[in-house]
C-alpha cells in the first residue's frame, strides 16, 4: 500500500499547526471555484427517496448536452476519485501503465496499489506497446500543460492498436471546452473521459463527477459502484445547473484569475503554469513562502516532488486578493 497523498483543502490541519480557527483562513490550496453557484431548489422527494431512475436519466441527458458527448450519456459517479480507484480493473494484469506526469498523484497511487508498474512519461512518443493504459490529465494539474484534441485522438488510436486504453481526465475542462474530447468518445471505444462537476460550479462537497466512454466501460463502472451510487439531490442539482446559463460562472472565474495573477506578478513571483482555476508559481524558497503564508492564515499547495513549486487558487473577491498581496509584501524573499 502506498502512502496517502496530502491534497489541498486541509484547512483544519493547517489551523491546528499554525493557529486560528478554520474560518479565519483564506484557503487558496485548491482548484475549486471560490464562489459557489446558487443552489437550485431540490424537491423533498429527492431527499426522502432513494434515487429514482428518472433522476439518473435526467442528469445523464443534461450531462450529454453540457459535455457535448454526442450519443453517449455520461455516467454520474460519486466524484471522479471513486472511479480512479476502479481503473486498475480495466487493465490486463501484467501490462504497464503510462502516466503523463507530473500530475494528480492519486492515479499512480491507485494503480501501484493494484500491483501495476507505471512509467511516467511526458510526450506521446513515449507510449509503448506494453502499456495497457495511458493516463492524461488535460488541462494538467498542477502544471496546466495541455494537449490538443487532435493529439489526444492520435494517442487513442495508437493505444488501440496494441489493445490499450486512454484515460483523459478533464477535471478542469469546463473553463477550456475547446480542449475536450468528450464529443469524440463515441468513435473511440478505448477512450475514457472523466469530468468533475464540483470544481467549476464550486460544489466539491457534493462529490459528483461523470464518465464519458463506450457502453462496456460505463456498464462496468456502474456494476462496480453498485446501486444508488449518486444521491438524488446531487442528480437534481446537476440536471438544473448543467442545463442553465453558465456564462456568469465562467466570467467570474476569469475575473478572479486575473486578480490572482496581477497580485503574483506585482509581488515579482514567476508564474510557470496553471488553469483558470489556479496558478502555479516557481520560487527557490517556495517552502519558506508557504510557511510564511500559513502564519498569515493563508493556505497554498506545496509539492514534495517539486520543492520550488506552489499552486495558488483563486480568492473569492478583491478583498482576498488584497489580503494575499499584503502577505506577500511581508514575505521578504530574496
Amino acid at each position: 500500500m502506498t502512502a496517502p497523498i496530502v491534497h489541498g483543502g486541509g484547512v483544519t490541519e493547517a489551523a491546528a499547526v499554525y493557529g486560528g480557527k478554520p474560518e479565519d483562513w483564506l484557503d487558496l490550496s485548491t482548484g475549486i471555484n471560490p464562489n459557489p453557484v446558487t443552489l437550485p431548489n431540490v424537491p423533498m422527494q429527492a431527499w426522502h427517496r432513494l434515487p429514482d431512475r428518472h433522476l439518473v436519466d435526467s442528469a445523464r441527458h443534461a450531462a450529454a448536452k453540457y459535455y457535448c458527448s454526442a450519443d453517449i450519456l455520461p455516467l454520474p459517479v460519486p466524484g471522479t476519485q471513486s472511479v480512479i480507484q476502479l481503473l486498475p480493473r480495466l487493465v490486463t494484469p501484467g501490462r504497464r501503465i503510462a502516466i503523463f506526469g507530473p500530475t494528480y498523484g492519486e492515479y499512480a497511487r491507485a494503480v501501484i496499489s493494484a500491483g501495476f508498474v507505471i512509467d511516467e512519461i511526458s510526450t506521446p512518443d513515449q507510449l509503448r506497446p506494453d502499456h495497457g493504459l495511458a493516463v492524461l490529465v488535460n488541462p494538467n494539474n498542477p502544471t496546466g500543460r495541455t494537449f490538443s484534441p487532435t493529439d489526444i485522438l492520435g494517442m487513442a488510436q495508437r493505444m488501440k492498436a496494441n489493445g490499450g486504453l486512454l484515460l483523459v481526465d478533464e477535471a478542469f475542462g469546463d473553463t477550456e471546452p475547446h480542449l475536450s474530447v468528450a464529443g469524440q468518445a463515441a468513435g473511440h471505444d478505448n477512450l475514457i473521459i472523466f469530468r468533475s462537476f464540483g470544481k467549476f460550479f464550486g460544489l466539491a462537497g457534493l462529490r459528483l463527477g461523470f464518465v464519458v466512454a463506450a457502453e462496456p466501460v460505463l456498464s462496468a463502472f456502474q456494476e462496480w459502484l453498485g446501486p444508488w451510487a449518486v444521491s438524488g439531490p446531487a442528480l437534481v442539482m446537476a440536471t438544473e445547473l448543467m442545463g442553465g446559463d453558465t456564462q456568469a460562472v465562467q466570467s467570474l472565474i476569469l475575473e478572479r484569475k486575473e486578480g490572482l495573477d496581477a497580485v503574483l506578478r506585482q509581488a515579482g513571483l514567476r508564474i510557470t503554469g496553471g488553469t483558470p482555476l489556479f496558478t502555479l508559481i516557481e520560487q527557490r524558497r517556495a517552502s519558506d513562502l508557504h510557511e510564511h503564508l500559513c502564519r498569515e492564515r493563508i493556505l497554498t499547495r506545496k509539492f514534495g516532488y517539486a520543492p520550488s513549486w506552489l499552486r495558488i487558487g483563486l480568492a473569492p473577491d478583491a478583498a482576498g486578493d488584497t489580503r494575499l498581496a499584503d502577505a506577500l509584501r511581508s514575505a521578504h524573499l530574496a
